[in-house]
């Protein structure tokens, strides 16, 4: 359900944006920025604090769970905490991702502010019960931060049994998933009747349907939001192929066209946290320079907005 977007097209990107290197992506503005530490926002249910990019793991994390340990994916997830990252999302859904991450998170150093987040993925309370808690032990965590019902799969079910967890004190969170339109309507109501901690959904500049009804809707009932598909599984790299970033991207501290993508969607005030996948180290610290530094205001969203639909 997150968006890999990180084919061959972001790799021509970066290296025509000055991004061959490590060095290179940090580009001043993000290295002044570091000092200051990540921007984060507020969990409406509790205060809490999340930094606003969070990671992934649907693809890029479905590999064998026994190379782990030699794997890039070890850099990768370590430059995700070195640069303020916290929240990771995953699913039973995502083949061997679950326990990826579980073997990664026993590799790297200073896992300081961890925010696990997983999905139940099945029907029946049984089945729901049995797979939460596989995927406590395939995470290496002995409490979960965020339990989420994935594309409202027996939500109806599954709710229950999230809140008695709750009470119990076997997660920290509930919440509910979708990265299908077709679902929208049914997201919409069960998010105006049922008290929930967080939301899931797909939002980026070429797609912005949320922003008329699920976005206000969760901003008004306090409700936290976690974004996926931010590149449109990799599409809106492909639209400004060729194209040099504008000049005034600098007005908001913008060093690449996936900082440009990632700094739209953190600017609504409704969205608290996305999670762009990847397996690359160069697109880790560049998503990652994303929560640095300004973000854009309305007017300059709208302008981000009208600069895409121009091309």
């Amino acid at each position: 359900m997150n968006n890999a977007g990180d084919g061959i097209s972001r790799r021509s990107f970066l290296k025509s944006a000055c991004a061959t290197t490590l060095a290179c992506t940090l580009a001043p503005a993000y290295a002044a920025t570091m000092e200051r530490g990540a921007i984060k926002k507020k969990i409406p249910s509790s205060g809490e604090r999340l930094s606003v990019i969070g990671l992934g793991t649907s693809r890029t994390f479905d590999v064998d769970p026994g190379n782990v340990a030699q794997s890039p994916l070890v850099e990768v997830m370590q430059a995700f905490f070195d640069r303020g990252g916290q929240l990771i999302d995953s699913s039973p859904m995502y083949g061997s991702a679950e326990s990826v991450t579980g073997e990664l998170l026993k590799q790297v150093n200073n896992r300081q502010g961890l925010f696990t987040a997983t999905k139940v993925w099945t029907n029946g309370r049984a089945d729901g019960i049995r797979q939460m808690q596989q995927s406590m032990q395939r995470l290496g965590v002995a409490r979960i931060d965020l339990m989420q019902i994935h594309n409202l799969r027996d939500w109806r079910t599954h709710i229950e049994t999230l809140r008695d967890w709750k009470a119990q004190g076997r997660i920290r969170y509930i919440g509910i998933t979708t990265s299908h339109g077709r679902y929208h309507d049914e997201l919409e109501s069960i998010l105006q009747k049922h008290p929930l901690d967080f939301v899931q959904f797909s939002y980026n500049i070429a797609n912005r349907s949320v922003e008329q009804r699920l976005l206000p809707i969760a901003n008004e009932r306090g409700i936290a939001t976690l974004i996926n598909r931010p590149y449109q599984r990799g599409s809106l790299f492909r639209q400004v192929r060729g194209k040099a970033l504008p000049d005034w991207t600098a007005e908001f501290d913008c060093a690449s066209w996936g900082q440009f993508f990632l700094k739209f969607i953190a600017a609504h005030p409704a969205v608290t946290c996305i999670i762009p996948a990847t397996s690359k180290l160069k697109h880790m610290v560049d998503n990652m320079g994303a929560g640095f530094g300004r973000l854009p205001d309305e007017q300059m969203r709208r302008r981000m907005i009208a600069y895409m639909e121009s091309l």
